[in-house]
């Protein structure tokens, strides 16, 4: 077992303590996401909803989860209102259901092209699929 290193300098202080190689994907990772036009870093879910509240069906972005168990959010216009989904970090993968990747940018890439084809469900949307 290898103790989890501190987090390097330039990361929020938020993100727990990692191994050195998660370091490495978390940090490529939160790079290539503040280079996109979609995240929007310490945002909370109230002022995410409201952004989207105002924008067509299927904008999404990508925030600082408020939750101490998850890093990002992904906050989608539904068509009943905005939603809230939570990305997971376990074992160098961030997680958004089914889905998984060493990067939040190519885990969204990957949603976005499998429920084209293949709905997503989470109960938080009240049975409204993710397309």
């Amino acid at each position: 077992s290898v103790l989890p290193s501190p987090a390097p300098p330039g990361l929020p202080d938020r993100f727990r303590m990692f191994r050195s190689c998660e370091w490495e994907v978390l940090e490529r990772s939160l790079s290539i996401l503040q280079a996109s036009d979609f995240y929007w870093g310490p945002l909370s879910v109230g002022e995410a909803h409201a952004k989207l509240q105002r924008e067509p069906v299927g904008t999404y972005l990508v925030r600082d989860s408020s939750q101490g168990n998850c890093l990002f959010s992904l906050s989608v216009r539904m068509p009943t209102g905005p939603v809230s989904l939570r990305i997971s970090f376990q074992e160098g993968y961030f997680r958004l259901k089914n889905w998984f990747s060493d990067c939040v940018v190519r885990l969204l890439e990957l949603v976005v092209a499998g429920t084209r084809n293949n709905p997503l469900h989470f109960d938080e949307m009240g049975g409204t699929p993710l397309v």
